[in-house]
């Protein structure tokens, strides 16, 4: 049904897709007169050239829009900037956005607890080993290598200060003395 530029389309067929040739659409039965064959290329003909009308306005938009962004000074990579922007923003305003970044800031929160909780029953049982008798053998036994090497020093410096002790003690009986050195030469 025809009635001025608007045609109302007919229910009751199936509306071609998109690319779609209208022609597959008819049956091979139905047959068309010469007058609708007729109609059917001038309504034809008009799609066409409308779409390029519209294909030709399009292109001259999208040339004055060029146009009004070179001379405001926006280029490719600030639009690219803006639109990631944008796109972040949108993306951080979703309720699933929110839902998990709530969930992984809870998970970072509870891995940090149990990290802490980790942490105290290392130092606990490090304490633990520390007072045990043989840790406690083991310190008398490198006091007294200490006092056999380094000689002066009273027994009982804390742990540190005897490894330290015997490490610098066992380092200058290894290396030769500078005199040495020069008289080997």
């Amino acid at each position: 049904v025809d009635r001025g530029d608007f045609a109302i389309p007919n229910l009751t067929e199936p509306v071609p897709e998109e690319g779609e040739d209208v022609a597959a659409t008819i049956s091979a039965t139905e047959t068309l007169s010469e007058e609708e064959r007729e109609e059917l290329r001038r309504e034809l003909a008009k799609v066409e050239e409308e779409i390029q009308t519209l294909s030709q306005v399009l292109a001259a938009k999208e040339k004055h829009l060029a146009e009004i962004k070179r001379k405001l000074g926006i280029n490719s990579l600030q639009e690219l900037k803006q639109n990631i922007a944008k796109g972040w923003q949108d993306v951080t305003a979703t309720s699933a956005y929110k839902k998990t970044s709530e969930t992984l800031s809870q998970a970072g929160q509870k891995a940090s607890a149990a990290f802490s909780s980790v942490g105290s029953v290392i130092t606990k049982k490090l304490e633990d080993v520390k007072n045990s008798p043989t840790f406690k053998s083991f310190e008398e036994k490198v006091e007294n290598l200490k006092s056999k090497v380094g000689g002066t020093k009273p027994a009982g410096g804390d742990f540190g200060e005897v490894l330290n002790s015997a490490a610098n003690a066992s380092a200058t009986t290894t290396e030769p003395l500078p005199e040495q050195t020069q008289e080997s030469l």
